[in-house]
């Protein structure tokens, strides 16, 4: 591997990249109808915005003490055991096709819908289009890490500002009255049934701002990464908390409580009401390079997972292989590309693996944020000037790893057939290892 090349700004951009997807445009709705009042609504993602600093400034600390390429699977191997990082970090590359492909698909939709509404097969168009999409961003990486990485600096200063545009419009229309006047339910039940309601909003908040642990997987590759690494997850979440308070009050002012509530497509009423009828053919372009964005940071981030599993031995020795004139993992691309083409054609109700996901992720989340106790004991010799420790420890870490839990919580008493199912799935990945350690003894 060469010397780290990427600096601050690009760190940051891959928080902001990594975070801020379809979520935003598509979540308000599910938080707003599980929301038993307007102030929950807000509260909730406030709550969720909380939960998201205290994680970046969780991994902020882990990456620090532990800055590997690769990170996510390394920490999990070097703290817990290597099987427990290979199930994980499996079902992690799962659930990242499966998204990257579920949100390339979307934003086809919106972008088929809005170029050729009367199209006689939306669907294979769709299809097409989400593929064509995967395959030129696998290109793109493929030239290097510093190539793509401008090209998402570019694409994520796209995505901001199509959000801080939407914001903005609220201060120059007249929405005054619209969020004022909305029936506003208060909800009751006790304290069980607000941690329910709470629960399961925090499934679709969780959602919506996760993805920012991720980049602990480019720790080898960043400048001076003790501070670099910290200050650029710092960055990068507080900027998204300030978007997403302010996208969801622009909902709320534009749309009302209500409103949103009803809504089937909340980011192109929005943009319909702010822009007028040529607002959702403008807004609807601006989300599909929204889409183009994530897709190339997730192409960029996951086969570094692939070149650690391998580098512990866990998956072939192939998967490590890099081009030397460009450092590209060329292998572990082109087989999570590939990943992502096989979940494209069989996985296109992102939808209804949502609970999955999240389930999964609120494992792999809570355990991965535990490592921090485990590493300040491994790692107390290191110098402090050369390390990012966080402030109020152990309660940052704490109430992360809560809010987890009880997102995990709530998904297994309301759709206990995904918390049941994932779990079996993760429990085939674990043994799985053992099959393969087997199997490479002989070999080896």
């Amino acid at each position: 591997m060469k010397s780290p090349k990427l600096n601050l700004l690009e760190v940051s951009m891959i928080v902001v990249s990594l975070v801020i997807g379809m979520g935003i445009f598509r979540t308000p709705v599910n938080v707003a109808r599980e929301s038993t009042s307007i102030d929950m609504f807000f509260w909730v993602w406030a709550i969720g915005g909380l939960a998201a600093l205290c994680g970046a400034l969780t991994y902020a600390e882990i990456g620090s003490r532990y800055p590997v390429t690769g990170g996510y699977y390394k920490i999990f191997s070097h703290c817990y055991h290597p099987s427990i990082a290979f199930a994980i970090n499996c079902i992690i590359l799962v659930g990242n096709a499966s998204s990257l492909a579920g949100v390339a698909l979307i934003g086809s939709e919106y972008l088929t819908y809005a170029v050729f509404p009367d199209y006689d097969s939306p669907n294979l168009l769709n299809l097409l289009t989400a593929t064509s999409t995967i395959i030129f961003f696998y290109g793109v990486n493929l030239l290097g890490l510093k190539a793509s990485a401008k090209t998402l600096n570019a694409l994520t200063f796209v995505k901001i500002g199509m959000v801080v545009l939407l914001i903005g419009a609220l201060f120059t229309g007249d929405f005054a009255e619209t969020g004022q006047n909305i029936a506003i339910s208060t909800g009751d039940g006790g304290l069980t049934s607000l941690l329910k309601a709470l629960g399961i909003c925090l499934v679709a908040v969780s959602f919506t701002y996760g993805g920012y642990q991720q980049v602990i997987n480019f720790g080898g590759e960043v400048k001076k990464a003790p501070k670099t690494l910290p200050r650029g997850i710092f960055i990068g979440i507080a900027f998204i908390l300030i978007l997403y308070m302010g996208i969801n009050y622009t909902y709320y002012k534009v749309i009302g409580f209500e409103g949103l509530k009803e809504a089937e497509s909340v980011a192109a009423i929005l943009a319909g009401a702010i822009f007028g009828e040529k607002g959702f053919f403008i807004f609807s372009i601006l989300l599909f390079l929204s889409v183009l964005a994530y897709v190339n940071v997730m192409l960029m981030s996951n086969p570094r997972v692939m070149y650690a599993m391998s580098d512990e031995n866990i998956l072939p020795s192939v998967f490590k292989r890099t081009n030397q004139k460009t450092n590209v993992m060329v292998i572990s691309l082109t087989t999570f590309t590939a990943l992502c083409m096989v979940t494209l054609f069989f996985a296109r109700t992102f939808d209804t693996i949502l609970n999955y996901i999240i389930f999964l992720d609120s494992i792999g989340m809570a355990t991965s944020a535990a490592t921090i106790f485990i590493l300040r004991k491994k790692t107390a010799h290191l110098s402090k000037k050369d390390i990012y420790k966080i402030r109020w420890y152990p309660w940052v870490p704490l109430f992360f790893i809560a809010s987890y839990v009880l997102a995990g919580a709530s998904i297994a008493f309301t759709t206990p057939k995904a918390a049941i199912v994932s779990t079996i799935v993760f429990i085939v990945f674990f043994l799985l290892y053992f099959v393969l350690k087997r199997v490479r003894k002989p070999n080896s």
